[in-house]
């Protein structure tokens, strides 16, 4: 499987932590500065000499990480787009977006082996897909491989990872670049808005916390894809500028320049230091509430 070219680059994304799938993995087992891809390549057959470092990570990337840092919670169902949304997508625009959105919906369900939701989810991303072109791609026999696998955390990361490539791929492939950027900005806005939920109480030393205020390099990769299709669309012009306004509190945060000795992402080292991000209380509610702001837009099609 190909990875799109339109959403590869190399960037400073390649201090992020980047972990395994594996519901099993403790954090002892969690593998740090390690390529993004090559998790992926050995999980969802991709090829191991591809680029390894992505202007916009997929949402699952996000997810393995608020779960290997024990952030384990299965009630949190209710904080993901109601499949009973669906049928307010009529447009092209809300389509694309919330294609994103339930795809990163239907990863959370695999990666916190939660199956019989991840059915419902694989559902309505089938059904937007359909719409989309994706017909070729969302095939009907990937739920039988989910209802398959539907207690095996492994395999169900797997097919949802395949799934999200395959989709950027397809649409990659066929020119739908303005398509693809709405997918991509839905996707990550909503594994911001499931990883800030995750934040039971504030404190700046929560790696959750500081993981969302990282998310800035992130952000600022997704505004320059989304500028290469704004001049021949209107929608991509409100997305833009929706994540231009939530990148204000993220200019905010200040750099502080760490050591190799210092630099830690779930309590390990950092070879060549880097830079932390600190992040106050009332910095995280703003990007919060920007955050829970724009993702109810989307999904309630306002």
């Amino acid at each position: 499987m190909k990875i799109p070219s339109s959403i590869i680059m190399a960037s400073v994304i390649s201090a992020f932590l980047n972990v395994s799938c594996s519901g099993d993995k403790t954090e002892d087992d969690i593998a740090v500065n390690k390529d993004s891809t090559e998790t992926t390549a050995q999980q969802g057959n991709l090829p191991s000499n591809y680029e390894t470092f992505f202007q916009v990570p997929s949402p699952g990337e996000m997810l393995t990480f608020i779960k290997s840092v024990g952030k384990r919670d299965k009630t949190k169902v209710e904080i993901l787009n109601s499949t009973d949304n669906l049928k307010k997508y009529t447009d092209n625009k809300s389509k694309a977006l919330n294609f994103g959105i339930y795809s990163t919906d239907l990863s959370y369900c695999s990666i916190f082996n939660m199956g019989a939701e991840a059915i419902k989810y694989f559902k309505v991303v089938k059904q937007l897909g359909d719409q989309l072109g994706l017909s070729s791609t969302i095939k009907p026999d990937v739920l039988a491989r989910i209802e398959k696998n539907i207690d095996n955390t492994d395999s169900l990361s797997i097919i949802t990872d395949d799934l999200y490539f395959s989709s950027f791929e397809a649409l990659d492939e066929s020119k739908q670049g303005q398509t693809l950027a709405l997918v991509v900005a839905g996707g990550w806005i909503e594994s911001m808005y499931i990883a800030v939920n995750m934040v039971d109480k504030f404190q700046s030393t929560n790696q959750v916390v500081q993981r969302i205020a990282d998310q800035k390099y992130t952000l600022e990769n997704l505004i320059e894809f989304l500028k290469k299709h704004e001049s021949d669309s209107d929608d991509i012009k409100q997305i833009k500028s929706d994540m231009e306004k939530l990148m204000e509190p993220f200019y905010l945060l200040k750099e502080e320049k760490v050591s190799d000795t210092d630099k830690q992402i779930a309590g390990k080292k950092i070879i060549g230091g880097g830079v932390n991000l600190i992040i106050d209380e009332k910095l995280f509610n703003e990007i919060k509430n920007k955050i829970v702001s724009i993702r109810q837009n989307y999904t309630q099609n306002q």
